[in-house]
């Protein structure tokens, strides 16, 4: 009942200002902050871990920041699912090397976990003739579960593939020309991930970007999803020349280094709230 209650709630709030959306954003955000010790104190770990030479100040001043941006970016998904399609052109701008997505290229899009990657995947599914797919993980809630599947699959031509469905359907996809858009930089255990540097910290990493890059003979371009007081620049870069290679390790380990760049230009809309390090390599200490 209190998961349809806020479907309901989030439709209502569709057709709000976005000032008066960001701003209930905002007071959640300073409230999550308060109430959630146990969150506040993986951001922080995080924060302390990702950014040693910032001060102490510095670093304690982005916490509340990344529970706002984290909180909008939620809130946002009221119009971005359930707002006009009007609404939506109006405050999610798409940008950059857009030649990228033209044609049937075989194409794996890195999709990192800024707050706002919904925005991106809905600007680029809104008004592209072109289908475009990802792996979705199913959510425990049934009623959660098929809003976020509904929202994703409101624009365009998309395919959600699940874990279980393999690799061998989503790499013909990729060689037929549907672009993957993967998200492969949070911690999903040790098992199936390589230790590479994040920030200088080893974290388990999957190295999918690089296997599917290569199996799918695919070039790689970066999506990066930017809040903005307008709505959100969603920024296609220019396809990665020397990815992939032959090792997979220095693969991941440069994807990683990216990342970084592209999270220093905006650490605020960065995912923090993930456990990122929460793998360690045998013999280290568990951070959290």
């Amino acid at each position: 009942m209190l998961s349809r209650l806020g479907v309901l709630f989030m439709r209502a709030l569709a057709p709000l200002p976005l000032s008066w959306v960001r701003a209930l954003g905002w007071a959640l955000g300073w409230i999550l902050y308060a109430l959630i010790a146990k969150r506040r104190h993986v951001v922080r770990v995080n924060i302390d871990l990702c950014f040693p030479q910032w001060s102490e100040q510095e670093r304690r001043a982005l916490v509340p920041r990344v529970f706002i941006a984290f909180a909008q970016a939620w809130f946002d998904r009221s119009w971005i699912w359930h707002g006009t399609p009007k609404q939506v052109r109006d405050r999610v701008r798409l940008t950059g090397a857009l030649s990228e997505l033209e044609g049937r290229e075989p194409t794996v899009i890195f999709w990192p976990h800024f707050v706002g990657m919904d925005a991106g995947w809905t600007a680029l599914t809104l008004d592209n003739p072109r289908p475009f797919m990802t792996i979705y993980t199913h959510q425990k809630n049934k009623v959660v579960d098929a809003w976020i599947r509904a929202g994703r699959q409101r624009f365009g031509n998309v395919r959600l593939y699940q874990r279980v469905d393999g690799v061998k359907s989503v790499v013909s996809a990729i060689r037929d020309g549907v672009p993957l858009c993967l998200l492969p930089d949070m911690n999903f255990g040790a098992e199936e991930s390589i230790f590479v540097p994040f920030y200088g910290v080893p974290a388990a990493t999957v190295p999918s970007l690089s296997r599917f890059a290569r199996l799918g003979r695919a070039k790689v371009v970066p999506l990066l999803t930017r809040i903005t007081p307008q709505g959100y620049d969603v920024q296609v870069l220019p396809a990665w020349r020397d990815y992939p290679t032959d090792d997979l390790e220095a693969d991941t380990a440069l994807m990683n280094e990216r990342l970084q760049d592209y999270i220093d230009g905006m650490p605020e809309q960065y995912y923090w709230v993930h456990k990122r390090f929460k793998s360690r390599p045998p013999g280290e200490k568990p951070v959290y």
